[in-house]
């Protein structure tokens, strides 16, 4: 029975379609005159190998069966990727020409408004404390 190779080729084509800016906003369009072109930053990256071999024969010692070969022959391989892509804004061609629209990044506003809330009550606890001691 023939065992199938590992082709690295097939996880680099995979690899290849996922690296698009496509994958968050889709492909560019046109309305009433103003293109949009999505953009995004990506980061990717991609790992794979393969490797065979040959097992010899085991030791004919007391108690091994000196008639049974043992020899094998094998071969394996694997990957995979990883992929982070994030909605950056998109640029607006029109008649005026073009502009950037940042994309809203709603998780970075809601940390930075956590931050500035900790930041608050830390300094009203340390006023507090600083009041009842003295």
């Amino acid at each position: 029975m023939a065992v199938p190779h590992f082709d690295p080729a097939t996880l680099t084509h995979a690899a290849n379609d996922t690296f698009t800016v496509r994958r968050v906003f889709g492909e560019a369009y046109e309305r009433d005159g103003t293109l949009v072109i999505p953009v995004a930053r990506l980061w990717g990256g991609t790992g794979s190998g393969s490797g065979g071999g040959e097992a010899g024969a085991p030791s004919g010692g007391e108690g091994g069966d000196a008639d049974r070969t043992g020899a094998t022959e094998g071969h394996g391989g694997g990957g995979g990727y990883g992929v982070h892509v994030k909605a950056v804004g998109v640029f607006v061609v029109d008649e005026t020409g073009a502009h950037w629209q940042p994309a809203l990044d709603l998780n970075r506003v809601i940390l930075g408004g956590q931050l500035v809330l900790a930041a608050v009550l830390s300094t009203f606890a340390l006023a507090w404390a600083v009041k009842r001691r003295g």
